[in-house]
């Protein structure tokens, strides 16, 4: 598929052949799919709703080796994630396409968070993606270009969307506020939602949901997703709790991008120059 490209990743161009993403801007309604929503052609990863990726079972000998491993090495940045939070996610390119997700979250220190993104709590939990979450202080150090892939959280935290599971409202309400004022680059590397049973294809970045359509969260998703944890997210819930809470003196535009231009961003790969020298002695 061809399309002229709203951004390119003009470091990758030199003399040999590779192949680059791309970021291109989309139009919401548009009806021409993008390599980050296109199904990929016929694979044994193709499955149901919930597939299984394709596979053996697991050896008795890997078995004992991960239990020896796990005894005697730290796991330093695993061992980082301390909470575990639970929000709805709007794909960039397609805001219909939605699903529930879960944030394992490690700080790295006030103002940096990331998050390994999964599509459960459960064991078999697979790793769909990462967010990167900034203060307000550092985004609006950030080039607008780069902006323009970042998306808001207060409508996502007041609205009792985003929410620590399990945690008491009194014990995150202060987590909370803080995450309000925030911004979050979230790419999802395995969709999950269409079916893949292997993370197949490019990235797609991903979005907070809004008070404004077609960006808000779907209630049927919210209801399921409170039913499961015991949350509770509606008028007389989590947003009633919230209410109150400080929001933004500003939310940069640059952000939310679709809210402005009712366009997404969507990722597709082209050929590209390899380069032949480090830019760096």
């Amino acid at each position: 598929m061809s399309r002229e490209p709203d951004m390119i990743d003009k470091n990758h161009h030199a003399p040999g052949t590779t192949q680059c993403l791309v970021r291109s801007e989309v139009g919401l309604g548009r009806s021409k799919m993008s390599s980050s929503d296109q199904n990929p052609a016929a694979t044994p990863a193709s499955g149901p709703d919930e597939p299984s990726p394709p596979g053996r079972p697991t050896a008795v000998s890997s078995q004992v080796l991960d239990m020896g491993a796990q005894l005697v090495q730290a796991l330093k940045p695993v061992r980082q994630m301390k909470q575990h939070a639970c929000s709805i996610a709007l794909y960039a390119h397609d805001l219909h396409r939605q699903m529930e997700v879960h944030h394992f979250v490690s700080r790295l220190n006030q103002d940096v968070l990331q998050c390994a993104v999964y599509d459960s709590d459960k064991p078999s939990a697979r790793l769909i993606g990462v967010e990167y979450i900034v203060s307000d202080t550092i985004f609006e150090g950030l080039p607008p270009d780069e902006q323009r892939l970042w998306h808001s959280h207060a409508y996502e935290v007041k609205a009792g969307l985003w929410t620590d599971v399990a945690v008491p409202e009194a014990l995150q309400s202060s987590e909370m506020a803080s995450l309000a004022k925030t911004y979050g680059k979230f790419w999802c590397t395995w969709q999950v939602d269409r079916g893949d049973a292997l993370p197949l294809g490019v990235p797609a970045l991903m979005v907070s949901p809004q008070a404004a359509e077609p960006g808000r969260a779907r209630a049927e998703l919210v209801r399921r997703r409170d039913e499961r944890y015991g949350v509770d997210s509606s008028a007389g819930g989590l947003k009633a709790a919230r209410v109150e809470m400080d929001e933004p003196e500003w939310i940069n535009p640059n952000a939310d991008y679709w809210r402005l231009h009712r366009k997404g961003f969507a990722v597709d790969v082209v050929p590209a120059e390899m380069k032949r020298h480090a830019p760096f002695p």
